[in-house]
């Protein structure tokens, strides 16, 4: 039995994380599951949001999404993350990830879901 990997992503300040589901089929492209300003990123980019843009450009862009910010699939609003930093402005979409992304890990730390926990979870057993 295989134990799926673990992918990491280096954005600016932080580490950003998903998940390989277990594999199930055989698609030859892993599907990878996004969450925290990963996710974010992926839907700014499938929602075609130019910058700069307002806090308000981009819960209205994204119609006021919920954001998964773990593995397990839990989720904040994007409107409540926005609301717990002071800029309301943006010239990239890298400075509203950078801005955001203390927020999630604030939130996920916050929820008990340490990286020690995730990996946990990924094990068979």
């Amino acid at each position: 039995m295989s134990v799926p990997h673990v992918f990491l992503w280096a954005v600016s300040y932080g580490v950003v994380m998903a998940v390989r589901p277990p594999q199930g089929d055989d698609d030859d492209e892993p599907e990878v599951v996004a969450f925290g300003i990963a996710a974010l990123g992926a839907r700014i980019d499938e929602a075609g949001l130019t910058f700069p843009a307002t806090a308000e450009e981009v819960l209205d862009a994204l119609d006021e999404p919920s954001v998964p910010y773990d593995a397990a699939g839990n989720t904040l609003a994007l409107s409540e993350a926005l609301d717990k930093v002071s800029q309301r402005e943006f010239e990239r979409k890298t400075e509203l990830l950078d801005v955001l992304h203390p927020v999630f890990e604030r939130h996920r730390e916050q929820n008990g879901n340490s990286i020690v926990a995730q990996l946990r979870g990924l094990l068979p057993f």
